[in-house]
C-alpha cells in the first residue's frame, strides 16, 4: 500500500504532524480530547492509503505488546509495518492502519489498554478520517491481544471483527483473570473473534486463548474462531501476520 500525507481535519486542537517520507503519519489528538484519557500516548500512527473524495475505506486499528509502552512514538514505528504491509501483498486494500501508543507510567499508575482511551481515539478517528464505519477491525499482539480482549468485550458494536493474537485475559499480566470473563464473553458473542495463540508459548499460555474463546461459544458466539500454533511460541504474530488466512477471514467481515 503506498503511503502518503494524510492531510487531517482539526478537531479540537487536533493536528498532523508530518513525517518522513516513506514513514506513517504521526497525528495528535488536541489537548481536549488528550485530557479525556488515562493512558494514551496522544500521538498515534496513520498508515493512510490514498482515497477518492468522499470515499470511505477500511480502519485497521493495531494495539501494541508491552515492548512498545512510553511516550516516543518511533518505539512502536515497526509493530504495525507487518500488517500494512500484509494488507498490501494480500490485496486487501486500501485500508487505513491506526496504531496507538500505550504510555508506560502515568499519574493513575501502570499503563495499560483501556476501552474509555479507545474510544476517545475511535471517535476521533472516525471524525478526522474517511472511514467506512461498517469495515473497523481490532487487532493486537500480547498486550494488544489483552486490548483486543477488553475492547472488544466492552464495546463490540465498534467493530466487524475482532483478532487477538497471544493476548491475556486480565489486566494485571498473563497470570491474571478479568472477573468480568462472562460479561466479556456475552459481548464478543456479538461480533466475529478470532483468536490466535502458540502452542509452546511461555509468556501468555494458549490456554488464555482457548477459555475465552470457550465462553464466548458458551455465551452463544458462532462466529468465534480460535487458531493455536503447535510450533510457535510468543511471537506467533510472526505466522499471523504473515499468512493470508488472517487477512482473508479478517476483510470478508462487515458489520451488519
Amino acid at each position: 500500500m503506498k503511503l502518503i500525507a494524510l492531510f487531517l481535519l482539526v478537531l479540537s486542537g487536533a493536528a498532523p504532524v508530518r513525517g518522513d517520507a516513506g514513514n506513517p503519519e504521526v497525528a495528535r489528538l488536541g489537548p481536549e480530547l488528550a485530557r479525556r484519557t488515562v493512558f494514551l500516548n496522544p500521538d498515534y500512527l496513520v498508515f493512510a492509503p490514498k482515497v477518492k473524495d468522499g470515499g470511505k475505506v477500511p480502519l485497521l486499528i493495531y494495539l501494541h505488546g508491552a515492548g512498545g509502552v512510553g511516550d516516543d512514538i518511533d518505539r512502536i514505528k515497526g509493530q504495525p509495518r507487518a500488517v500494512v504491509e500484509g494488507i498490501e501483498r494480500f490485496r486487501k486494500g486500501p485500508c487505513i492502519v491506526v496504531a496507538p501508543q500505550c504510555l508506560k507510567a502515568t499519574p493513575a499508575g501502570r499503563g495499560v489498554w483501556t476501552p474509555e482511551d479507545l474510544d476517545v481515539l475511535l471517535g476521533h478517528l472516525k471524525a478526522t478520517l474517511p472511514v467506512d464505519e461498517k469495515r473497523i477491525y481490532l487487532t493486537g499482539n500480547s498486550m494488544g491481544g489483552y486490548g483486543s480482549w477488553v475492547w472488544g468485550g466492552n464495546a463490540p458494536e465498534h467493530f466487524a471483527a475482532i483478532a487477538p493474537i497471544v493476548g491475556g485475559i486480565g489486566r494485571g499480566g498473563p497470570k491474571d483473570v478479568t472477573p468480568d470473563l462472562e460479561n466479556w464473553a456475552a459481548n464478543l458473542a456479538k461480533v466475529p473473534v478470532y483468536a490466535f495463540a502458540g502452542a509452546q508459548d511461555r509468556v501468555v499460555p494458549a490456554e488464555r486463548s482457548e477459555r475465552m474463546i470457550a465462553a464466548i461459544r458458551k455465551a452463544g458466539g458462532k462466529k468465534a474462531r480460535l487458531k493455536v500454533y503447535p510450533d510457535e511460541g510468543h511471537n506467533a504474530r510472526r505466522v499471523v501476520y504473515s499468512t493470508p488466512e488472517f487477512y482473508d477471514w479478517m476483510f470478508a467481515q462487515r458489520r451488519e
